[in-house]
């Protein structure tokens, strides 16, 4: 592809990094910023500056938020007894949106994937085997992905707090295997949610 102008090539190259997007899909956007008001593309570049400088991870739950401890684990109407267990942001904001859930959550921050050198300590296991031992969780839910990453990542946790008096359930095979959440419609996740089963019970199935 070539350029006309290099300013313009650098900023096509800087968005094509971005996930699911080409070079051709980059200078569009390039070109549509162009085209706006300067004002706007301000506000733009503030917004991604701000979200980059000064958002915050949950003490509690490691979920992305703008204060040190996040709005649903500071909510007094949620069950703390009640966690559930998922890979990231998006998860959360695709069970938050079913509306059926309120409980807490821990964002782990991935899955387990020797593939990717990806092992339990570089997620968020070990803050949340800690929440266990404290005593104050009496169920978790896994929600992770139908995947082998998703059921190894699960199996791990599940062997490092067999020990402990906490009830375990996983969601309701609703969603197809392989299947990520958040492409989950909410009213088929929702029931996966409310229709969980002992975890126990999910490893006989698979």
């Amino acid at each position: 592809m070539e350029f006309s102008s290099k300013l313009l090539e650098n900023a096509v190259y800087e968005i094509s990094q971005l996930p699911g997007i080409g070079k051709r899909t980059a200078l569009r956007l390039a070109l549509h910023l162009l085209k706006q008001p300067e004002d706007q593309t301000s506000h733009l570049t503030g917004a991604l500056l701000n979200l980059r400088n000064q958002i915050k991870f949950c003490s509690s739950c490691h979920n992305i938020s703008d204060v040190a401890l996040c709005e649903i684990c500071s909510n007094p109407k949620r069950d703390e007894t009640v966690v559930c267990v998922v890979e990231d942001i998006r998860d959360v904001m695709a069970i938050e949106n079913t509306g059926q859930f309120r409980g807490l959550y821990h964002v782990l921050g991935g899955k387990i994937s020797p593939m990717e050198c990806v092992g339990p300590q570089d997620l968020t296991i070990a803050s949340l085997v800690e929440k266990v031992k404290q005593g104050k969780i009496n169920e978790l839910i896994f929600a992770l992905s139908s995947t082998m990453e998703g059921d190894t990542t699960n199996f791990y946790i599940f062997k490092q707090i067999e020990g402990f008096s906490v009830k375990t359930s996983t969601i309701a095979r609703g969603i197809a295997v392989g299947d990520e959440l958040e492409y989950a419609d909410e009213v088929t996740l929702g029931r996966s949610i409310l229709n969980r089963i002992p975890f126990e019970s999910s490893m006989k199935m698979s």
